[in-house]
């Protein structure tokens, strides 16, 4: 599996090149960023690095054995014991078990180093792979909700089976 590394400004080009290959990709199943995002990238990931130190975000890389990277997962919106759950994975690199395997990695994150409680998402009705791996890592539908036009589903996980004993150590992610 590839390692679940903290956001950081060395992540810039790897990133940048996975969001260009993928565009098309990510596009059929959610909404395209749009040519502002990737003519303005720098100023953008500089931006979420800013909202990473200022702990309202933590932002996550997938980073392959080349240092390439395979995919996001990020928790947004941090407050209240909370936070929203995205990811995207690579096409290249989807339909291995890898984005079910992200996730979990990051409710034992969420849970044991940020001190979150519960994790939100949301998908759309169309997007089977996306909710087939939510519903493999434990979240519930809790409701009906439009997501850019699209119908979709609002789930909710609780992450106290995550919670690490006292003695235990917090899961790893690589800072640097």
């Amino acid at each position: 599996m590839p390692e679940i590394q903290l956001l950081r400004p060395g992540h810039a080009p790897a990133l940048l090149a996975f969001e260009q290959e993928n565009r098309g990709y990510f596009a059929a199943s959610i909404p395209d960023r749009g040519d502002d995002y990737f003519a303005r990238f720098d100023e953008r990931h500089r931006a979420l690095l800013a909202e990473q130190e200022a702990g309202v975000c933590y932002f996550h890389v997938l980073v392959g054995a080349e240092g390439e990277v395979l995919g996001r997962i990020n928790l947004v919106d941090v407050a209240d014991g909370g936070a929203d759950l995205g990811y995207r994975i690579a096409e290249r690199a989807a339909g291995r078990g890898l984005a079910t395997w992200a996730v979990r990695e990051l409710c034992g994150l969420a849970a044991n180093r940020y001190g979150l409680a519960t994790l939100r998402a949301a998908t759309t009705l169309d997007n089977a792979a996306s909710r087939a791996v939510l519903a493999r890592s434990g979240f519930a539908v809790v409701g009906e909700r439009q997501l850019s036009g699209r119908p979709g589903l609002s789930y909710l996980r609780d992450l106290a089976e995550f919670v690490a004993p006292l003695y235990g150590a917090p899961p790893a992610v690589r800072e640097g």
